[in-house]
């Protein structure tokens, strides 16, 4: 079925105009300067509002009542049609460090989802957050910690997962790590460096060995000094990505507008890290095997650690256009190319280009998400 998008602005080639766009077979047919809709085509009306790309959540625990460690097939589909419906159309779940035995089910059901999921966002892959991490600076990670790299036990996991994990976390001081950062990279993985306490030293040299990302940068992470510029010192001076969780709790809006000076637009991932908490009230939640209490929508362990965040794609975007004053245009890609770039995604996700998946995200005036669609279709609220 073909169905045309009118009347809106939309976002091509970093600029919002008037066009129409065409989807047939779950992929961008066409982008036109006027609609010319067959007898048979469906037209959504667009008028007044913003036609931009599908948002891509590439750092998420979950939401909507469905922890990631513990959900089962139907509970990613639950999660996945909350994450439609607040903007995002493609996502990795990040299972949080855990026991083998968990991590393995975990795998296995989200591969069993992806193989079967409908009305939902798609769910891209997995995004391991550990296990091999520095303890000082676990945040809100259980102890489940190992101290040096197993690139047996990832194979391991990446064969359960059929080559689904795209992404993975590690601390560069951890014995080990940096060597093995090719040998991650060989397996399929992007690696991201954070959790960490590095000198500057030692995150160069797994920057120079292939990490291409820093997590929810500034958060369980070593701040720069002037003497000692550390692992945000390698960040901030490399051309690696950023993630930024924009919920201005764990960054402050003026840490926000540092961030993009410093790194450019294009080197800056807006995430989530959302758990699943986000889109319920304040209370009880669980983050893996850890208890979260969540007040006035901040998530946190009982003894005052952050514990990932209740943020949403669609109130992110709101967030960074004012906490920056820039333009819907300027900073879409931080929701939209820049995470497709990361971890290898942006020939078939990321932009309106004809070719590439049909993930749209109609925005009202105020940037609230109206409607969206992934791979052509429009999700039923």
């Amino acid at each position: 079925m073909r169905t045309w998008i009118t009347g809106g602005m939309v976002y091509v080639s970093g600029q919002m105009r008037p066009a129409s766009v065409l989807m047939e077979g779950g992929r961008i047919k066409a982008l036109e300067e006027t609609a010319k809709p067959g007898p048979d085509d469906a037209v959504y009306d667009a008028n007044g509002a913003y036609v931009v790309p599908g948002f891509i959540d590439i750092h998420t625990h979950g939401g909507f009542g469905v922890d990631v460690n513990a959900a089962g097939r139907s509970d990613f589909e639950k999660i996945g049609h909350f994450f439609a419906a607040c903007g995002t159309t493609s996502w990795l779940c990040s299972i949080l460090t855990d026991t083998k035995e968990q991590t393995l089910k975990c795998i296995s059901e989200a591969r069993a989802h992806q193989k079967a999921h409908k009305n939902c966002a798609e769910l891209l892959g997995i995004h391991l957050e550990g296990p091999f991490l520095s303890s000082e600076y676990k945040g809100a990670m259980p102890e489940y910690l190992l101290k040096t790299p197993d690139i047996k036990l990832l194979k391991e996991y990446q064969e359960a997962a059929e080559g689904n994990i795209r992404y993975i976390t590690v601390s560069p001081e951890v014995a080990g790590v940096c060597e093995a950062i090719p040998d991650m990279r060989a397996l399929g993985m992007t690696v991201a460096i954070g959790h960490s306490g590095a000198d500057y030293e030692t995150a160069w040299r797994c920057i120079r060995n292939g990490a291409a990302a820093s997590t929810h940068t500034m958060n369980a992470m070593k701040l720069m000094h002037q003497h000692f510029p550390a692992i945000m010192g390698a960040v901030l001076e490399s051309d690696i990505y950023c993630e930024a969780i924009c919920d201005g709790r764990h960054l402050h809006p003026g840490t926000v507008r540092f961030l993009i000076k410093m790194k450019g637009i294009d080197r800056m991932v807006a995430i989530t890290d959302s758990i699943m908490a986000a889109g319920l009230p304040d209370g009880s939640y669980k983050l893996g095997v850890n208890d979260v209490v969540v007040k006035d929508g901040d998530a946190k362990l009982k003894d005052g650690t952050r514990a990932g965040s209740t943020l949403t794609t669609g109130q992110a975007l709101k967030n960074i256009i004012r906490f920056t004053g820039l333009t819907l245009a300027q900073v879409l890609p931080m929701l939209t190319i820049n995470p497709a770039r990361l971890i290898g995604a942006d020939k078939k996700i990321g932009s309106l280009t004809p070719g590439k998946d049909a993930d749209v995200v109609i925005l009202d005036e105020s940037y609230n998400v109206k409607d969206t669609f992934v791979k052509g279709v429009r999700i039923i609220r």
